[in-house]
């Protein structure tokens, strides 16, 4: 029943930063393991971030790491994911996605380990 909506998408130039913020509907949203995933069109759906259900441990991708970073602000029910020096190869539909994580650090890659997702917010990154 957790509701997630992401917002900041738009279009910017290579070099720019945007942050992207996904709200969650509830306070439930404290006990869950949150993940960002991003799919550019006639691609698959990849990972990009992922944070544990406190905020204490995080895993990014190979190809955003030292560029981005994702955070969880629990008494706002809202997580982020700050993206700077953004590359074209960056653009895509971003999508926030939630799990109930018993207090897990390990953090989940794929799509089908999250319950919960946002309907996506494009960023488009033009050279």
């Amino acid at each position: 029943q957790l509701q997630l909506v992401e917002s900041g998408g738009g279009l910017v130039q290579a070099g720019d930063s945007l942050r992207l913020s996904c709200a969650a509907s509830d306070p439930n949203f404290r006990n869950c393991a949150m993940g960002w995933f991003r799919q550019a069109p006639g691609k698959e759906r990849e990972f990009v971030a992922g944070i544990s259900w406190g905020g204490g441990s995080t895993l990014y991708a190979d190809s955003v790491k030292g560029r981005f970073t994702i955070a969880k602000d629990n008494a706002q029910n809202t997580g982020y994911l700050q993206m700077n020096s953004l590359k074209p190869e960056d653009a895509a539909v971003y999508y926030c996605a939630a799990r109930l994580s018993f207090r897990e650090l390990r953090i989940r890659t794929l799509p089908n380990e999250y319950e919960y997702w946002g309907q996506g917010t494009r960023v488009t990154v033009s050279t």
